[in-house]
């Protein structure tokens, strides 16, 4: 759609549904003004906190066996 066209659609259009249009344009502008350009560096996943926080754990030695059993327990087989 060429601009001259949008430009009569939305002059067609009432006032009251027009201001809604303008709106929404609004909104949009705010929302992808923001937008990152550029992709943020990857983090180092071994200084997050979360990783390690089961290391102490025994029933979980073997994940395998211990995923077996959670079924077993859940799926009443």
């Amino acid at each position: 759609m060429d601009q001259k066209t949008l430009w009569q659609q939305y002059q067609a259009l009432p006032e009251d549904v027009q201001q809604h249009m303008l709106d929404f344009l609004a909104f949009l502008q705010a929302k992808y003004a923001s937008a990152p350009t550029s992709k943020p560096a990857p983090k180092d996943l071994a200084q997050e906190p979360f990783v390690g926080m089961w290391a102490n754990r025994t029933d979980l030695v073997d994940t395998q066996a211990w995923l077996r059993e959670r079924r077993k327990a859940e799926w009443r087989e």
